[in-house]
C-alpha cells in the first residue's frame, strides 16, 4: 500500500514538473486561456469572428511550445536530426491549416497561407534577425557560412521555377479548359520533381554533407544545455498539442471568411500575413535570440530551412494529396503572389551572397515585408473565388 501511494505521488510530481516546464515555462502562457474559450465559443455558437480570433490567439503559444518540445527531443536524437525535426514540427501549424483548407476546398486560403509562410520566414524572420543581430553587435562584423545558405537558395530558386512555369504557361497559351488541364498536369509533374529534390536535400543534409550542417551546432557545444523533460514525456506532450492545433486550425479555416467580412480585412491579408506570423512565432523568437548571440548560422538555418521546407515539401505535398482527393490544385499562385515570391527569393539570395551581415540588410528585408503586407492589405478577391478546387472523378486523371 505504501509503495503504491509512493508511486502515485511520484507520477503526480512528474506530471506537475512537466506542466511547469511545458505550460508555464513560456511568456505566452497568458494566451493559453484562449484555447478553451475558442472551444466554448464554437460549442455555444458564438459569432464566427470571435471563434477565429480566439483560435488564432490559441495557436500562438501552441506553435511556440511545439518548437520547445522538439528541441527537447533533439537532445536525444542529435543536433542534425533534431534540427530537421524542429523545422518539420515548426511548420506543423502551417501544414495542418493547409490540409484543413484543402479538405474544405478552400484552395485560395491554402495557397495564401503557404505563400505567406515563405515570405514571413525570408523577410520578417530573417530580416528582423539580421536587424536585431546587427544592432546588438555593432562593433564587430557578423559572419556566417555561405555554403548552407547557397544550398537553401538553390532549393528556393528551383521551387520558384516550378511555381512560375504554370503561370507563364497559362499566359503564353491563353485561358481555356485545355489550358487548365495542361497547367494541372504540369503542376503535378513539377510537384513530384520538387519532392524528389527535397528528399535528395535530406540525404545531402543527413548523409553525404552532414558536416556543413553540423558546423552551426558546434558553437553551442560549450553551453552544455540539457533536456528538462524526458523523451517520452516530450513526445506525449507534442502529440497532445498537435491534436489541439488540428482542432483550432479547423476553426480558423472554417471561420476565416466570416472574420474577413466582419473586420473589413481581405482574406489574402489574413492568410498571407496574420496566419504565418502566428505559425512562425517560435522560429521568429528563436532566430532573433541566436542573432543577438552572434550565431547567424543557426538563425539562417532556422529561417531558410523552414522556408525551403514549405516551398519544396509542404506545397508539392498538398498538390499530390489534392490529386489523390480528386481536387484540382495547381502551382499557379497568380501573378501578384508569384511576383512577390520571386522578388522575395531574389532579394534574399542577393542579401546573403557575401557571407557577412549588418543591420542595414535586416532593415531592408523587413521593409520589403512591410511593403508586401501593405499590398495584400488592399488586395481584395471575390468571395466566390475562395473555394476554387472542385472534386472530380477519375483517380489521378486530369
Amino acid at each position: 500500500m505504501l509503495v503504491s501511494s509512493s508511486a502515485r505521488f511520484q507520477m503526480l510530481w512528474h506530471f506537475l514538473t512537466n506542466l511547469q516546464e511545458v505550460i508555464l515555462g513560456t511568456k505566452l502562457v497568458v494566451l493559453f486561456p484562449a484555447i478553451p474559450l475558442a472551444i466554448a465559443a464554437d460549442y455555444y455558437k458564438f459569432g464566427r469572428p470571435w471563434i477565429f480570433a480566439l483560435s488564432l490567439l490559441g495557436l500562438t503559444p501552441l506553435a511556440e511550445r511545439v518548437s520547445f518540445l522538439t528541441e527537447q527531443i533533439a537532445y536525444f536524437t542529435g543536433p542534425t536530426v533534431g534540427g530537421l525535426l524542429n523545422a518539420t514540427c515548426g511548420n506543423a501549424t502551417e501544414l495542418i491549416i493547409a490540409l484543413f483548407a484543402l479538405y474544405q476546398n478552400k484552395i485560395h486560403v491554402l495557397k495564401y497561407s503557404l505563400l505567406g509562410s515563405i515570405l514571413s520566414n525570408l523577410l520578417l524572420v530573417l530580416g528582423s534577425s539580421l536587424l536585431c543581430g546587427g544592432l546588438a553587435n555593432l562593433k564587430r562584423e557578423q559572419r556566417y557560412d555561405r555554403k548552407q545558405a547557397d544550398v537553401n537558395s538553390l532549393l528556393l530558386l528551383l521551387g520558384l521555377l516550378c511555381h512560375m512555369l504554370p503561370l507563364m504557361f497559362r499566359y503564353a497559351i491563353g485561358e481555356g479548359t485545355a489550358t487548365d488541364c495542361s497547367t494541372l498536369q504540369l503542376s503535378r509533374v513539377s510537384s513530384i520533381v520538387m519532392l524528389i529534390a527535397y528528399v535528395a536535400y535530406i540525404f545531402f543534409q543527413l548523409k553525404t554533407h552532414r558536416q556543413l550542417f553540423d558546423a552551426q551546432e558546434e558553437e553551442d557545444d560549450d553551453e552544455e544545455e540539457k533536456a528538462v523533460i524526458g523523451f517520452w514525456s516530450a513526445f506525449t506532450w507534442l502529440a497532445g498539442m498537435t491534436i489541439i492545433i488540428a482542432l483550432l486550425s479547423e476553426y480558423v479555416v472554417g471561420t476565416i471568411e466570416a472574420a474577413s467580412d466582419s473586420w473589413g480585412i481581405s482574406v489574402s491579408f489574413i492568410s498571407i500575413i496574420l496566419l504565418p506570423i502566428v505559425g512562425n512565432a517560435a522560429e521568429h523568437a528563436g532566430s532573433i535570440i541566436f542573432a543577438f548571440k552572434n550565431k547567424l548560422d543557426i538563425s539562417l538555418g532556422v529561417a531558410l530551412g523552414s522556408a525551403s521546407q514549405i516551398s519544396m515539401f509542404v506545397v508539392p505535398l498538398c498538390v499530390v494529396v489534392a490529386w489523390t482527393m480528386h481536387i484540382r490544385m495547381d502551382l499557379d499562385f497568380s501573378l501578384l503572389e508569384t511576383g512577390s515570391l520571386a522578388f522575395t527569393i531574389i532579394i534574399t539570395a542577393f542579401t546573403l551572397q557575401d557571407g557577412t551581415s549588418h543591420y542595414m540588410k535586416g532593415l531592408l528585408l523587413f521593409l520589403c515585408y512591410i511593403v508586401i503586407a501593405a499590398c495584400f492589405f488592399v488586395h481584395k478577391i471575390p468571395q466566390n473565388q475562395i473555394s476554387e478546387g472542385k472534386p472530380f472523378t477519375g483517380l489521378f486523371s486530369a
